[in-house]
Formats: structure tokens, C-alpha cells, sequence
């Protein structure tokens, strides 16, 4: 994170142009889905709702096994975002307007939709003590969570260069807080294990896996998760991000993969990235959100499965044209397994407050 310039006001054609650039790759019209299944917040992440019996009762006794019957799939409708901030001290306007601010642009979009992830770019918690020798360092406020449960958002990625700014305390802490109003934490934990560990959901005739990766550690090393000690998933460790993803997809008909890469200020994707992400794609991820650029970067497809760089922004100021224009990725998934992507234009009007404008 690197922007620090005051706001300024945007116009509607600077809007428009960059976008344009940006969207070119999208594509596809997507139908709604109208149900969604709530995530336990008991503390665990297994399966978040009952799966129907796969035992057939039998009519009379035979000898011959009975059939196992299959599931039905019907159509999914799933929502990621960029980089979201909940701390009030960064963005004052949640003190005056309330954290409701930062999700009454999106006309409920998240709320209609089967699934929908953000990247949590800080931790959400009171406790922890400030890690040092970092130039930014954010600490997001639990009673901002409500809202943002209230405004449809299901997991949080905490796979970033943000999420161990107050140290393994309010790492930890953020998520428990997080489970607590039936957000999935993903992409850290109190050791690998736990970091690396899907979201299991059950909708629909489909079991959805979602995984975190943070990418980004330098020079913040300490951030990654090890045995005894908390933190973020992945780091510099690509062949065991692929292997975790490998390990994912054998429980799931869907996977979902957060990672945090890139360089910021970048509008395209580096080399190393995009291999990266074909390596995912390659081991069974079948949708990839990508953030930490602050830019909004192309929709690229490989094999038929969607890889979003770079989401941009999010919930954040609007310093500057360029990082205030994001977007939505929307991917509606067809009952016989066809990918419809496309990027949905945003704009964040206000500091925390993304509008959607198609």
C-alpha cells in the first residue's frame, strides 16, 4: 500500500476511459441466483450446510446394491472484490456515515448472489501491539463487521501483506471475530495447517472450496505462517500453494483461489504472475481473485476458468482517478459447468465507498 495523496474529485469521463481499458477482457451475461446459505459460526469451517442423504432407501430387501444417486447442480452466481478497509482511522468517513457506507453502493449485490468474497486488507481486532518497521499499518474495527455480514460478504481473505500488522494476537483475533458473524476466514492462521485450510460451502448440488494465499511478504517475513508460530499462508513457497490447491479440489467440485501478488501501481499482470496463475488453474482451481496492485488490472481465461489479476481497490479513499475506478468480479457458473465471467465497473465516489456503474 503506497497511495497517500489527498482525494480529488473524479469525472465521470476519466472514469469511463480508464475502465475501458481495463475491462476489455470481460465478457458474458450473468443471471442472478437467489440463494445463499449461511456461513456457522461456531468456529470451525466445515461444511456450512447439510448435504442431502447419498444413501437411496431400499423398497425390499435384495441382494444388489442399491444406486448412490447423484446430485443435482443447478446455476452459481459468485461475487469477489479487492482490497477492503475497515479501519476508521484511515477512513474517517465510517465515524460520520457508519460502516453501512462502505456497502450502500452496491444495491445489495452481494446479497443476491450464491457466494461472495472480499480481500480484508487489516485485522479486524482490539488486541495486538503495532508490528514494526512497516510504513503502513492498518487495525480494522470489529464493530464494523455487522455491516459488512449484513451487506452479503461470506469469506475474507487475509492472505495480504496487511493482515499481521498488529501481530499474531489480532491476526488470530480478526479470525475469531471474523467466524463470530458468520464470515469464512481464509489465507492465515495460527500455523499452516490452519493458514492453508479451505472454506467448505455446500449449495446448490455443488461442495465450493476456498483457499487464501498472501505472496507479498517482503520485508515481512515473520508474517508467514510456520509451525507454532501464526500468519499468512503461501509466501514465496509456490509448490506449496499448487499442492494445497491439488489437496483442496479433491474435497470440492468447485474451487476458489485468493491470492495476494503483484507489484503496486501495475495495470497489467507480471509474467511470473500469470504463469502462477495457469499453475493454479493447472492443479484444479477453477476461479482466481486476484489483489494488492491499488490498480484494476484485465480478466484473463485459461482453460475456460477466469484468472482476475488484480481487483483494485475496494473499500478504500479515493486518491486518484486511477485507483478509485475497480470493479466487481462476477462469474455465474451454468448448472452443466459452463464459466460466464465478466468485471462489473465500479467507482469508489467517496473515501470507502465503492458505487457500482453497469
Amino acid at each position: 500500500m503506497s497511495e497517500e495523496r489527498p482525494p480529488r474529485r473524479l469525472s465521470r469521463r476519466s472514469f469511463i476511459l480508464t475502465l475501458g481499458a481495463v475491462a476489455v477482457a470481460g465478457a458474458g451475461t450473468l443471471a442472478r441466483a437467489l440463494t445463499r446459505e449461511p456461513v456457522d459460526g461456531t468456529g470451525t469451517l466445515a461444511t456450512l450446510s447439510p448435504r442431502p442423504s447419498l444413501t437411496a432407501a431400499r423398497s425390499s430387501p435384495s441382494p444388489s446394491p442399491t444406486p448412490t444417486p447423484t446430485r443435482a447442480k443447478q446455476a452459481l452466481l459468485i461475487h469477489g472484490a479487492g482490497d477492503t478497509n475497515l479501519d476508521p482511522g484511515y477512513i474517517p468517513a465510517f465515524r460520520a456515515h457508519g460502516y453501512e457506507h462502505a456497502w450502500s453502493g452496491l444495491g445489495g449485490l452481494f446479497e443476491r448472489d450464491d457466494l461472495s468474497l472480499v480481500n480484508c486488507e487489516c485485522p479486524v481486532s482490539n488486541l495486538g501491539t503495532r508490528y514494526p518497521g512497516k510504513q503502513f499499518s492498518f487495525r480494522g474495527d470489529p464493530k464494523a463487521l455487522p455491516a459488512m455480514k449484513a451487506a452479503g460478504v461470506d469469506v475474507a481473505n487475509l492472505g495480504n501483506n496487511h493482515a499481521y500488522d498488529y501481530g499474531p494476537a489480532a491476526l488470530l483475533d480478526t479470525r475469531k471475530n471474523l467466524l463470530k458473524h458468520g464470515i469464512a476466514p481464509v489465507g492465515a492462521g495460527k500455523d499452516p495447517a490452519e493458514a492453508n485450510k479451505a472454506a467448505m460451502f455446500d449449495m446448490k448440488g455443488w461442495t465450493i472450496a476456498v483457499v487464501g494465499f498472501d505472496k507479498v511478504v517482503d520485508p515481512d517475513p515473520q508474517a508467514v505462517a510456520a509451525p507454532g508460530h501464526p500468519g499468512t499462508a503461501g509466501g514465496h513457497n509456490y509448490d506449496a500453494m499448487v499442492k494445497t490447491v491439488k489437496a483442496a479440489k479433491k474435497d470440492a467440485d468447485l474451487l476458489i483461489v485468493a491470492i495476494h501478488w503483484g507489484v503496486e501501481l501495475d495495470t497489467q499482470p507480471r509474467d511470473a504472475d500469470v504463469a502462477l496463475g495457469h499453475r493454479f488453474i493447472d492443479a484444479g482451481a477453477d476461479i482466481v481473485l486476484g489483489s494488492h496492485s491499488h490498480r484494476l488490472q484485465p480478466m484473463g481465461v485459461y482453460k475456460g476458468r477466469p484468472i482476475f489479476y488484480s481487483l483494485g481497490n475496494f473499500v478504500w479513499p479515493n486518491f486518484s482517478t486511477a485507483g478509485a475506478t475497480t470493479a466487481v468480479a462476477e462469474i455465474k457458473i451454468t448448472a452443466q459447468g459452463k464459466f460466464v465471467p465478466r468485471l462489473i465497473p465500479a467507482l469508489i465516489t467517496s473515501p470507502g465507498h465503492p458505487v457500482l456503474q453497469g
